[in-house]
């Protein structure tokens, strides 16, 4: 375990090596940074091995008392400013540290194998493009970046790294620069999670001065024994949130994650399954003892959740474009994983963030097969691919059923856990949204996999193919963990009991079924795939008079709710209004006034007072008689006086 740090150092030195010595290397260099990964995966198993056969007394190791699972800590020094006297100091001491607990390690497992499967798909997939060592380079960036950030164990080293992983995503949304849309998909991107981003650095900064370190154990021991005050963790909880909502999109700041889809579509597979997206659901479980010692801001993040996955889940139904109805379903699982995590289902959230990777980079990819077939992504002008991309079809239909919740697949087992929890802590309006959003899941996967793959076939795309090698491998992979992940869930004979009992917020959690849950959940989930089946497949029932009748609503939400109006307006009525009126204030005022006023009055004074100096003798002479004059006349006047 203790060489953990490994697994993301590979990539970084993958890096500068592509980058310097790509063009005089095979493939550009790309081959570097898949076996990086590789070599990161192989780590990683060695230290999820050595994890789970590791018990309290292992160097480092200990029960948390606040998880109640096995936690490792290791860690050295970075540097230290002012003076330590034994237990009080008046210094600061900030170290480079690792926090490996089971949320660690199976976080590691998802970035790897996702970011080793998208390394591999794209060799095909970007095959030829000018800057294809490049890509690699930010790709390895990337997927290092994340890596660091789930292995820090403390804020400091967390905030580097979700900065680094801002910067990454920057780069890849906007690769293709050249096009307007990517390069301002990449500055929204940028923008949007930076404001999410202050009010985290606030948060971490107001821990450290309530707790006196960066150090997350010891913010978690304050929480956790009342040292720190319940309005001051319910403080830094909200603002730990914000930066969260900016990364994982949630309400407000989820109108990035749309426009994100101009990257390369490898790269949304790791945006949307293992990287950027995920890191805030990862902050919010990592602090979760802190929201906890809150409870008022874990009532925050269920609305935000639900109202995420509701409004998100809604406009996927209306979009035409795949990726664009991919992004949303994200957006959506994304709020439910908010949701369950406020609601208590610490559990069922990370089980369901693990699902959904797996099926969510599996569907990306298998868009991107289609794209790189076709180039087309309008779901109207597909149709009956499965006759022409028969191995692509069956992998992109495994997705869909498990993130449309059909058992028995991933999707399937952690949906119905967070179902359960929401059930359990919330008031009922909340599970019967829920079970609202469920439904809707369900529908626009099979909208997304009916309309492009069965009914009749396009005449223009009989000449379509399915993928190459390199993309048809790592799917049917990740088609695999999308068909079989979820039976993790369940209590298996030997020392492994489900993934319940190794992931668990204060108590264990075995998995179980609530029947009318998982009844329910069935039910709606096979009606909205049969639904779909009859609309988008066999053309049996229109929606015409649907979309007539309710014509206002449609239209808001193919719209996305005009958000990108409001926000597009805020900054032109007020944001670059206030701008102009503060250029005002300062040319005129500060500049004009302030600080070139003083400067011109002096000049003018000085003006004025040189007019006396000529250089001429007789000027001097004349001054010196009427200067004479003035003074005896002024001594007569006073001797008459």
């Amino acid at each position: 375990m203790e060489w953990a740090w490994l697994i993301p150092v590979f990539s970084f030195i993958a890096v500068p090596l592509i980058v310097v010595l790509g063009p005089r290397l095979p493939a550009k260099g790309a081959f570097l940074a898949i076996l990086a990964m590789l070599g990161g995966l192989i780590v990683f198993a060695m230290v999820a091995v050595d994890f789970l056969q590791s018990g309290s007394n292992t160097n480092g190791c200990g029960i948390s008392e606040f998880t109640k699972s096995l936690t490792c800590l290791y860690s050295i020094n970075w540097f230290e400013a002012g003076s330590f006297v034994g237990d009080s100091s008046d210094g600061i001491r900030l170290v480079w540290g690792m926090l490996l607990d089971p949320l660690t390690v199976l976080i590691l497992g998802l970035i790897t194998i996702v970011a080793l499967m998208v390394q591999i798909y794209s060799l095909g997939y970007m095959h030829g493009d000018p800057r294809f060592g490049w890509y690699y380079a930010f790709h390895a960036l990337f997927a290092a970046s994340m890596l660091t950030l789930v292995l820090a164990d403390n804020f400091l080293l967390l905030y580097v790294a979700w900065e680094l992983v801002g910067v990454c995503s920057y780069l890849l949304i906007g690769f293709w620069f050249e096009r307007p849309s990517a390069r301002d998909a990449a500055k929204k991107a940028f923008i949007v999670t930076r404001l999410g981003d202050v009010g985290l650095l606030i948060g971490i900064l107001l821990l450290w001065s309530e707790v006196g370190s960066f150090s997350m154990v010891a913010a978690f021991e304050a929480a956790n024994n009342g040292s720190m005050s319940q309005l001051t963790a319910t403080v830094a909880s909200l603002l730990l949130f914000a930066g969260a909502a900016g990364k994982s999109a949630q309400f407000p700041m989820h109108v990035w994650l749309p426009d994100a889809m101009e990257g390369p579509t490898p790269v949304s597979a790791l945006i949307h399954a293992a990287t950027m997206v995920i890191a805030g659901v990862y902050l919010v479980a990592r602090s979760y003892p802190i929201f906890v010692a809150s409870g008022d801001a874990l009532t925050v993040v269920a609305w935000i959740g639900l109202i995420t996955a509701f409004g998100a889940a809604t406009i996927a139904l209306t979009a035409t474009d795949l990726k664009r109805i991919l992004a949303y379903s994200t957006i959506s699982h994304l709020g439910l994983m908010m949701l369950s995590l406020g609601a208590f289902g610490y559990t069922a959230a990370v089980f369901h963030l693990l699902a959904h990777g797996f099926s969510k980079a599996l569907l990306f990819l298998g868009a991107g097969s289609v794209m790189h077939s076709i180039d087309e992504l309008d779901i109207r002008k597909m149709g009956g691919l499965r006759k022409v991309m028969p191995l692509t079809a069956l992998l992109f239909s495994i997705g869909a059923l498990s993130l449309g919740g059909i058992p028995i697949l991933s999707g399937f087992w952690s949906k119905d856990e967070i179902l359960i929890a929401v059930s359990e802590h919330l008031p009922p309006a909340f599970i019967i949204l829920t079970f609202m959003v469920a439904f809707m899941s369900a529908l626009y996967m099979g909208r997304a996999m009916f309309a492009v793959f069965f009914g009749n076939l396009n005449p223009e795309h009989e000449h379509a193919h399915d993928a190459p090698m390199s993309m048809a491998v790592t799917m049917s992979i990740l088609g695999v963990f999308a068909l079989v992940f979820g039976l993790v869930s369940l209590d298996w004979p030997g020392n492994f009991d489900g993934i319940g009992t190794l992931v668990y917020f204060e108590k264990e959690l075995h998995f179980h079924l609530v029947p009318w849950i998982a009844g329910l959940s069935t039910i709606l989930a096979v009606s909205a795939f049969v639904l779909a089946y009859f609309i988008y497949a066999r053309k049996r029932i229109s929606l015409d008079s649907t979309r007539a009748k309710f014509n206002w609503l449609h239209k808001a939400v193919e719209n996305k709710y005009y958000f990108d109006e409001c926000y597009q307006w805020i900054v032109e009525a007020i944001v670059l209004t206030s701008a102009r009126l503060l250029g005002l204030f300062d040319r005129a005022i500060v500049n004009d006034i302030g600080v070139n006023g003083p400067g011109w009055i002096v000049k003018k004074v000085g003006i004025s007072m040189k007019i006396h100096i000529t250089g001429h003798v007789y000027s001097y002479a004349l001054g010196t008689m009427l200067g004479t004059i003035v003074l005896g006349v002024m001594w007569w006047l006073r001797s008459v006086g």
